[in-house]
């Protein structure tokens, strides 16, 4: 027989896991049960594809924030993901030993830095840079991007360099045995082994760029418009939920939730669909 410990251990985690589950069923039944009905009441189409946010008016097209959202997280994912995986893998497979724990700090510390503070950063630095060298206000979705490619590093350096350590080291010396050089053995062996464990840091990379909502209110600029250009102000999902959640009533606050059913929606969306390559890639 077991004992008891074991026993009712293994009820606390079965109601930890639950418990778990159970939260995000409520958020899911929280947000669609409001953000829905709301979405088809407008229309779907004039809500998706309309360009227009006028809550007075009872305009809700929500089509420039998915497309300032889209644009940013796509360029941010880009960039930091290249970067992220570089370091990551120079951390992983070629930093010396000496330098290693410094590098390993920082990129811990870029990690726990508040997004508030990266907001700051991008007012004081990132903003005049761009207004200076490119002109318009500086407020802009390149702002937005430079911030989001800097946010989603540690992510994606934390958990390539786990994964390609993960690998194990028998991959590497037989590469080498084989007549592999160093650089060969990594990026055309060791890379692609890890290559779950990497796609996994993209996935959580893109879910902190479409999610982020502080930094982004302090540098986007929040202009409802669509943007002629990189250099213009805009808004996106998440900060147009935040920045009128709280004076929004009625149809306008149910409005705001649709907003988050298209977040949630987009987010599984792009989740699944990066898993779904990453297993196709593997039994090719």
């Amino acid at each position: 027989m077991k004992k008891k410990s074991e026993v009712i251990m293994h009820f606390l985690f079965l109601f930890c896991a639950l418990t778990s589950a159970l939260a995000l069923f409520v958020i899911i039944f929280f947000i669609f049960s409001r953000g829905v009905p709301a979405i088809f009441q407008t229309g779907l189409g004039s809500f998706l594809f309309g360009t227009t946010w006028s809550p007075l008016s009872l305009q809700f097209g929500i089509f420039n924030f998915i497309f300032t959202s889209a644009i940013t997280t796509a360029v941010a994912f880009l960039v930091g993901s290249r970067i992220g995986l570089w370091c990551a893998t120079f951390l992983a497979m070629f930093c010396p030993k000496p330098i290693y724990r410094p590098f390993k700090t920082m990129v811990e510390l870029l990690g726990g830095i508040p997004s508030v503070l990266y907001g700051f950063f991008g007012l004081v630095v990132v903003i005049p840079f761009i207004r200076n060298t490119f002109g318009g206000p500086g407020n802009s979705i390149l702002a937005a991007m430079i911030i989001l490619s800097i946010m989603i590093l540690p992510t994606i350096i934390n958990l390539s360099e786990a994964a390609i350590r993960a690998v194990p080291n028998i991959y590497y010396e037989g590469a080498l045995a084989l007549g592999c050089t160093k650089t060969e053995a990594v990026f055309d062996i060791v890379l692609p082994a890890a290559k779950s464990g990497i796609t996994a840091s993209y996935i959580l990379g893109v879910g902190r760029a479409i999610g982020e909502t502080m930094a982004v209110i302090m540098i986007i600029g929040n202009s409802p418009h669509m943007p002629g250009s990189i250099l213009d102000p805009a808004r996106s999902l998440t900060a147009a939920i935040a920045l009128e959640m709280s004076y929004a009533t009625g149809l306008h606050q149910n409005m705001l939730f649709g907003i988050g059913v298209i977040l949630f929606t987009i987010v599984i969306t792009l989740n699944f669909s990066l898993t779904v390559i990453n297993r196709r890639t593997e039994v090719k």
